[in-house]
């Protein structure tokens, strides 16, 4: 769960800073395409850190930064997860992971669960 009031005064008060730190280039392109990206944008942040989260009982997976694991959507414009960098490997070296992404937000907060599966 992420507060949005927070996500707010992050953004206002990093700005730029971060939106790099945080979000890969499709993202950030996304978010600025929405009117008010505050919910979207948390929603993202609580689903890098649902997939960190689940990812954690992997070898090395400590080591994995906030822009490796990208938002996106599938064909059918369901939430999906993209991974990069160190991420990808450890998903590489366990097979091929499977990440199955749910996002929600209202006006206050948004939240994620992630499932991360091994093949």
């Amino acid at each position: 769960m992420v507060d949005l009031q927070r996500v707010r005064d992050l953004l206002a008060d990093k700005g730029e800073q971060a939106m790099n730190r945080f979000f890969s280039d499709h993202e950030r392109h996304y978010l600025a395409s929405r009117p008010d990206a505050t919910g979207h944008a948390a929603a993202r942040i609580a689903a890098k850190e649902a997939v960190y989260k689940a990812m954690q009982s992997l070898p090395g997976a400590r080591g994995v930064g906030w822009r490796e694991i990208e938002v996106s959507r599938d064909p059918e414009g369901r939430p999906a997860i993209r991974l990069y960098g160190l991420a990808a490997r450890i998903s590489q070296e366990q097979g091929g992971l499977a990440i199955k992404i749910s996002l929600t937000h209202s006006a206050l907060s948004a939240g994620a669960i992630a499932i991360v599966e091994a093949p």
